[in-house]
Order: structure tokens, then sequence, then C-alpha cells
């Protein structure tokens, strides 16, 4: 019996840090089946997301230093959107007033919504880590990642490498995760895996609900490449990086203030 109390607890507090991405998807997918009168659907998928952090915020759900980290990941994911759709990567078909050089401004809060469930698993599951490899090296490999997002579509594409770098900088670290009173342990490098494949997940979902299309699926949609879960085990790592040293800032200001 135990076991699956834990389990329910578990499940319960991965549900509750999932609200920003599961309200996400909820409004693309309405947006695509109902016409939204007065205004274009994009603009209306800026509003109701903006007014989503706002009551997050206002009830409690997330706290001043999680937004801060959604805001820096909101524009980390803005810049690189733009110059993948200036690239030909994807599109954004439809007419909005919030598009800056062709891409929505909601397209943002994608992103952010995966610092959002780091930001909120951190602190329900009080979470903690051994093994840390340090800011120098966790940061460069977190620079050498989000540059060869960029870097590839004129140079080779070195993700492979830096994979392989992830595994031997991190090959170390564990994450501690509490639930209730039992505390458990996973190698960050297999949290990396799980979260980067169901984002690929996600990422299925919102094409489907045409929240942007990639070249070979204006026509119909079809199941995005397997290789994709690459670019998400990725990116995943530079908003762990990005939640991991600001709770690190945080913790030792605690602890010189006490």
């Amino acid at each position: 019996m135990k076991p699956i109390i834990q389990l329910l607890h578990f499940g319960y507090h991965q549900a509750m840090s999932c609200i920003f991405p599961v309200a996400i998807f909820g409004t693309l997918a309405l947006s695509s089946q109902i016409e939204l009168p007065f205004i274009p659907r994009y603009d209306a998928i800026l509003i109701i997301l903006l007014g989503v952090q706002y009551l997050m915020y206002k009830n409690g759900l997330e706290t001043r230093d999680e937004i801060k980290v959604i805001c820096i990941f909101h524009l980390i994911g803005l810049v690189l959107e733009i110059y993948k759709v200036w690239m030909g990567s994807w599109s954004y078909p439809e007419l909005g007033y919030s598009k800056v050089l062709g891409v929505p401004l909601y397209s943002g809060f994608m992103y952010a919504s995966v610092a959002s469930f780091m930001c909120q698993v951190w602190r329900r599951l009080r979470m903690d880590m051994t093994g840390w490899p340090g800011l120098t090296s966790s940061a460069l490999l977190g620079g050498a990642i989000y540059l060869n997002f960029f870097t590839h579509h004129f140079i080779p594409d070195f993700r492979w490498w830096l994979t392989a770098l992830v595994f031997i900088v991190f090959g170390k670290t564990k994450i501690i995760y509490r639930v209730r009173t039992i505390t458990y342990r996973m190698p960050l490098t297999l949290a990396f895996i799980i979260v980067g494949f169901f984002i690929w997940l996600a990422e299925n979902i919102a094409t489907f609900f045409d929240a942007w299309k990639y070249p070979d699926q204006h026509q119909t949609w079809h199941l995005v490449g397997f290789s994709k879960i690459s670019s998400w085990f990725l990116l995943v790592i530079i908003s762990v990086i990005i939640v991991a040293q600001l709770k690190h800032v945080k913790a030792g200001r605690a602890t010189n203030d006490s």
C-alpha cells in the first residue's frame, strides 16, 4: 500500500508542476477548434497565457523568483524562434499583431513552460543535487549547446559531441528528490532523457494543433522525427543549468542572511 501512496503523491506533484504546460496545450487545442472573433488566434493565445501566469502568481502557484526564471527562458526561446523561422526551419503562417519578425510572442512561453515545470517540481519535491560540476563547466557546456542551435546551419552540427560531453560532465550528478518522508535519487542524465522525450510528445501535440509548422507539415500533419528528441534533450540541459544555478545562488544568499 505504501508504494501506491508514494506514487500518488509523486504523480500529484508532477501534475501540479505541469499546470502551465497544460494551460498552453489546452489553449492551443481550443483555439484551433474555436474561431475567435475580432482577434487573431496568435494574439488571443498570448493574452490567455499572460493571464494564466498572472493567476498562478496571485494564487501562490508560482513565486516571484520563478517568474523571473520563466521570463529569462521566454527571452532565450524567443530569440531562438526568431532565428529558426528566419532560417526556414519552421513557420507561423497565421496572422498576428503580436508577431516579431514572423514569430508570435506567445512562442517564447512554450520554452518558458519547461522552466516553469523545472522550478515547480524542484520546489514541490524539495530537490537537490549531488556531484554538480560547478558554474564554469556547466555554463560553458550550456552556452555551447545553445550556440550550436544557431551555428549548425553554417558549420557541422556538434550535437552528438555535445551529448557525449553532457554524459561526461554530468556523469556523477544525481538528483535528490523527496516524496513525503522518503528520499530518492536519480542520475541527472536519465532525467534529461525522460523530460526530453515527454517534450517531444508535447511537440507533436503542439504541431497537430497548429502551434507552428515544420516545412514538411504544411500539406498534412505527421509525427515529428525522433531526432528532435536529441534537440529537446539538449534544451532541457540549458533549463536545468539555469534553474540549478539560480537555486544555488538563492540558497547561498539565504545562508549568508541567516
